[in-house]
């Protein structure tokens, strides 16, 4: 049929260069003047050919050409979805709006062998990954994973009284751990090895791509397992050893399908997944936990700063930098629309307002999360200086301090980015950080202390649960140095800063009010301080677009890099 001649053509026009490849489209060309050629036969041939081609920016027209004609049948995007290759299918993946029908869909997924439950593949996956080279908390939460897992899987066989005479109440307790409360555990564990580079060669080589993938097509009533899933998929993809693999499994039809999610959060992890994953237009690596919020997909724009930020102490990526919520009391009077509320407004709102920026959001303390018991060594890894040194190297690797860069960081969040400055100073590989840092942008950052911190262990842990407490005392000499240090860089090295201030209390329990950064700690003492009437948790949540939070925030972002985005 004219289809199956079609198809056949196209591949053998991918194998033949220069002179054979004109003269056969030149024959073809005649013969299919006499069945009718449409001229998008021939622009789908010349396209496939310019993807091939040795001239980069030709295989970047070609494939943004390719994703921007939607007047191709079903069956011509059959014919691409087999003949274009890993390059070509990533760059598609990673443009705006892509039809989903040029990518193939994942393989058939294997029966698991002898019964084997997903459970158990998690758990001989995870058992059969060394211990070496990974930190003692990995450790400790890889036993407790597959201890759990052990447990559980025990209970759904009935082998409990096997566990040395108390099995009965022993076996009640385990029956209350659902089968995904379990995954969720082994997936975390898995996140931790997925960052270590041979690790992620044993993960691929055990056929971890596939079990992750079987979990995923299992767990699409849960975005929190799924988004694991991609974060791991993401730390895979650091290796380029391993790029093939994850293409060949059917990982890219499912990337490019969650990068279209209105949920900022999931087409996020899918963004940073295919950013690693395309080295072709992509220069930085996204180390798991840094996050392009803008641009997220090829836009052909050239980025000519970042904005970089930084949340608090139990904020996140995302939901630190949403739209204010409006109450229940609001919502009932409003008159407007809600239609115009984002989850992130740097990605929706500052995006808009600023194309040629590169948006990137950082992401601390969200690993292990769902345990209830405490790993042995965390609290070294919640001290400033194990963060700053753990996000510097991050953002090295993401390209940050190549370009100009603005920092943008709410309540302790501040403090990290005083630190990593401070460090950066003392590091002759990090001096072009400090040297492209045009502005630092501060929301209730507690300079100077918070009165919070002599409040009972009870009520201070809802909103600073971190050694860094006992720092946090007012006028405690550590928060003095540190402070003093960072004004003199940023009097040297010249770049602006403002601060917001709340004034507003802050509802910390069920009978206690505060203002928990007052404006006396809010003052860095230099560049300008601005009051706003919120409070500590909405201070870096503008309202609305046209609100004077954002309004000032987008005024101070535009005025630190005038010079460089309006060219």
């Amino acid at each position: 049929t004219k289809q199956m001649f079609l198809l056949c053509f196209s591949c053998l026009f991918l194998c033949f260069e220069n002179i054979k490849s004109v003269f056969l489209l030149i024959c073809v060309l005649e013969h299919l003047s006499h069945v009718d050629a449409d001229p998008h036969e021939v622009a789908l041939w010349v396209l496939l050919k310019q993807t091939q081609s040795a001239n980069k920016a030709i295989r970047l027209q070609a494939v943004q050409e390719l994703a921007d004609n939607h007047h191709w049948h079903a069956y011509q995007y059959q014919t691409a979805a087999q003949v274009i290759d890993q390059r070509t299918a990533v760059g598609l993946a990673r443009t705006p709006h892509v039809d989903l029908r040029f990518f193939r869909q994942p393989p058939a997924l294997p029966h698991l062998e002898d019964g084997t439950s997903v459970e158990e593949g998690l758990w001989q996956l995870l058992a059969s990954l060394p211990q070496s080279e990974v930190d003692k908390c990995v450790q400790y939460f890889t036993s407790l994973a597959l201890r759990e897992s052990t447990q559980s899987m025990a209970a759904q066989r009935g082998g409990l009284w096997c566990f040395g005479g108390n099995g009965l109440p022993y076996a009640q307790s385990l029956t209350s751990v659902p089968s995904e409360k379990v995954e969720s555990f082994c997936l975390q564990a898995l996140v931790q090895h997925s960052k270590v580079q041979s690790h992620c060669d044993h993960i691929v080589a055990k056929g971890g791509l596939l079990l992750l993938q079987r979990i995923y097509q299992l767990r699409r009533d849960s975005p929190k397992i799924q988004r694991n899933i991609i974060r791991i998929i993401g730390n895979l993809a650091l290796n380029e050893s391993v790029h093939r693999d994850i293409v060949q499994s059917g990982w890219l039809s499912i990337l490019a399908e969650m990068m279209q999610s209105p949920h900022v959060t999931q087409a996020s992890f899918a963004a940073r997944a295919l950013a690693n994953l395309d080295r072709e237009s992509v220069v930085e690596k996204y180390q798991d936990g840094v996050y392009i919020l803008h641009p997220q997909t090829r836009n052909g724009q050239p980025v000519k700063a970042d904005v970089l930020f930084i949340h608090g102490i139990l904020g996140a990526a995302f939901k630190t930098w949403r739209q204010k919520d409006s109450s229940l009391q609001q919502e009932e009077t409003e008159t407007e629309s809600r239609s115009d509320y984002t989850e992130c407004w740097p990605k929706s709102w500052l995006a808009e307002d600023c194309p040629n920026l590169r948006v990137l959001s950082v992401e601390y303390d969200s690993h292990l999360s769902d345990w209830m018991s405490k790993c042995p060594a965390e609290n070294q890894r919640k001290s400033l200086a194990y963060r700053s040194q753990e996000l510097l190297k991050k953002l090295k690797q993401a390209g940050v301090g190549e370009r100009p860069v603005v920092w943008v960081a709410h309540s302790m969040g501040g403090l990290l980015v005083k630190k990593m400055l401070l460090d950066a100073s003392e590091d002759p590989e990090m001096k072009g950080l400090l040297k492209n840092t045009r502005g630092v942008l501060f929301y209730s950052v507690p300079h100077h202390g918070t009165f919070m911190a002599e409040y009972s262990v009870n009520v201070r842990y809802l909103l600073f649960p971190s050694i860094e407490v006992r720092e946090l005392c007012k006028d405690s000499p550590a928060l003095s140095s540190l402070n003093e240090s960072f004004v003199n860089i940023a009097k040297e090295n010249d770049f602006k800063v403002m601060s917001f201030t709340e004034s507003q209390a802050t509802n910390v329990g069920p009978m206690i009010k505060i203002v928990v950064v007052p404006k006396q700690s809010a003052d860095l003492g230099i560049g300008e301080l601005v009051e706003v009437n919120v409070d500590h948790l909405n201070i870096c949540k503008p309202e609305k677009k046209d609100s004077f939070l954002y309004k000032r925030s987008l005024q101070f972002i535009q005025e630190a890099l005038q010079s460089f985005i309006s060219q």
